[in-house]
């Protein structure tokens, strides 16, 4: 077994995601929400707090790589628990309620800390070299998933 640097593959980089899911998930449950639902909420504030419901769909299935049902499921979720609703002005829209607004303000400021512990004193381009590499291979298979 070799003690060098380890490369990057596959493996490393499922681990390096489950092992820090597996922190947010914690967060998550804490404030009752589910992972599906916490990037529903976020795609939704990225999008400026209301977004078209087929937009917030192909959103987050390209995130999370789930059947739209999954997806439309999570939403009415949301809905039921009020942290999503109707967009009055566009039926076709839904928005954050302030209640949903609060609670992913509330994990997204406990996740950032653990996110500055996981990153702390990790050099700038090591994490440069990380992002470019991870994009490559996000694209790559978002290629083959798409049959390109």
């Amino acid at each position: 077994m070799s003690t060098g640097t380890p490369t990057a593959d596959g493996r490393m980089i499922a681990l390096a995601h489950h092992a820090a899911r597996a922190l947010l998930e914690g967060v998550l449950t804490r404030h009752g929400v589910t992972f599906h639902q916490s990037v529903t909420l976020r795609a939704v504030v990225a999008a400026g707090g209301s977004v078209g419901r087929g937009d917030l769909v192909r959103d987050v299935v390209g995130s999370l790589k789930t059947d739209e049902s999954v997806v439309r499921g999570v939403t009415e979720e949301l809905t039921h628990a009020k942290l999503l609703e109707e967009d009055p002005a566009d039926a076709s829209r839904v928005r954050l309620t302030d209640a949903g607004r609060e609670l992913y303000e509330t994990t997204t400021q406990e996740t950032a800390g653990i996110s500055a512990r996981l990153y702390a004193g990790i050099p700038a381009e090591d994490l440069a070299v990380a992002g470019r590499v991870l994009t490559l291979v996000t694209e790559r298979a978002n290629a083959e998933l798409a049959g390109v």
